[in-house]
């Protein structure tokens, strides 16, 4: 017979008792025993977890005999504990919640450019406890999009770049050693830790470029019905169990212009969601400048992201002169140089025009993005913007050299 729980209420502090025996059980969360006190509920053990159910009408006469029944459908008290959505684990998302999903757009940083649906689904996925990917071009914003969803949430984040990484099991679950005075030991990874943290977003970027024993130990995280990692290959040896809660967000490039990419294991990509960053387009990308930048007259972020406008468009050409566009990580590298008073011609000298080959002499991309540039450097009004722009920046900032 399944063990089940019965909920009491004491003080403020929510207390579980066996239906059968009377003994009581504190291996619950409050927060699992408050939601269950709230809606009539059992507690019962489903593997090593705590899950709730409907109590039986005779549990429920024996609750409402000792007076723990419900205290109303919206209590003062649960509502106040619902303000923090992100201590909710999947199994017990409420209407609350789903009322901080559709207005979690008023929550998103003015420097996320994504779209209030994208948003939703992001946040919403990470409360449902969802394995999500985050794909796009480089330079899209797929990392912070990911933090700026964490942060919304008040969720704990750990990140871990696995593209970084050329020893995955070291990097992964951890390394053995010898201690004169312990003997042998095992150290945990970070990693592990992370999992171990309850209702953690754990961040892994550029999964995508991670060496395939990276992938093998992370199915077993990743999938739903295991979530653990195993310290060894013995198959005797302990599992680390994922934490309640924890929430996994990866992001990844995965396109033929991606050469360090690796096609990536079909059973590793079906357990994720997938959010798509797109590229922004010009009105986007303005937004974002105009937000980072605000002492940058707005005719010189125009010159940018004309710029990086004509690179997109060049790509859509049936014969494109030009291998790969300008991305807005790229424009906004270039407009911080605009922002310290360089020229136009000088911020494109060191930041656009290494990003293509001289091969090739007059034909060459090099040659074609200088051409691209100088359209807005030619007649020198960008070179005085830039000193209205540095004047500015020179007035309302002290710099610490």
């Amino acid at each position: 017979m399944t063990k089940e729980l019965r909920i009491e209420k004491q003080n403020d502090v929510y207390r579980a008792f066996d239906v059968v025996t009377g003994e009581e059980c504190t291996e619950p969360r409050q927060i699992m025993m408050q939601l269950a006190y709230e809606n009539d509920e059992v507690l019962y053990l489903a593997g090593s977890k705590w899950r709730r159910k409907a109590a039986s009408s005779t549990q429920v006469m024996q609750m409402r005999t000792i007076g723990t029944t419900k205290r109303g459908k919206k209590s003062a008290e649960v509502d106040a504990s619902k303000q923090e959505i992100g201590v909710f684990s999947p199994e017990e998302v409420t209407d609350e919640a789903v009322k901080f999903i559709h207005e979690s757009p008023k929550y998103r940083p003015d420097d996320i450019i994504v779209s209030d649906l994208k948003w939703k689904f992001l946040v919403r996925s990470v409360v449902r406890g969802k394995n999500i990917m985050i794909t796009g071009p480089a330079g899209a914003g797929k990392t912070q999009t990911a933090i700026a969803a964490a942060k919304a949430l008040n969720r704990p984040l750990f990140r871990f770049n696995l593209g970084a990484s050329q020893d995955p099991k070291s990097f992964l679950i951890g390394n053995t050693h010898f201690e004169k005075d312990k003997g042998t030991i095992f150290a945990d990874s970070a990693f592990i830790k992370a999992i171990e943290t309850e209702n953690a977003v754990i961040l892994m970027d550029e999964l995508s470029r991670a060496h395939p024993d990276a992938w093998n130990i992370l199915m077993t995280v990743l999938d739903p019905k295991q979530r653990y990692v195993r310290i060894d290959d013995d198959p005797n040896t302990p599992v680390i169990n994922v934490a309640e809660n924890v929430s996994f967000i990866a992001t990844a490039n995965i396109g033929n212009e991606y050469t360090a990419t690796r096609v990536m294991d079909r059973a590793l990509m079906d357990r994720f969601v997938v959010v798509e960053m797109e590229v922004l387009d010009k009105q986007g990308e303005t937004k974002l400048l105009t937000h980072l930048f605000p002492n940058v007259p707005p005719m010189v972020l125009n010159f940018v992201t004309e710029i990086t406008k004509s690179t997109r468009d060049e790509m859509k050409t049936q014969s494109p002169r030009i291998s790969t566009p300008l991305s807005t990580r790229m424009a906004i590298e270039l407009t911080e140089l605009l922002a310290d008073g360089f020229s136009l011609a000088e911020a494109a000298e060191v930041t656009i025009y290494p990003q293509y080959s001289a091969d090739g002499g007059a034909e060459s991309e090099r040659v074609f993005i200088k051409q691209l540039v100088q359209k807005y450097c030619d007649d020198g009004s960008s070179d005085n913007l830039m000193n209205n722009a540095a004047n500015a920046a020179t007035e309302t900032v002290n710099m610490p050299f």
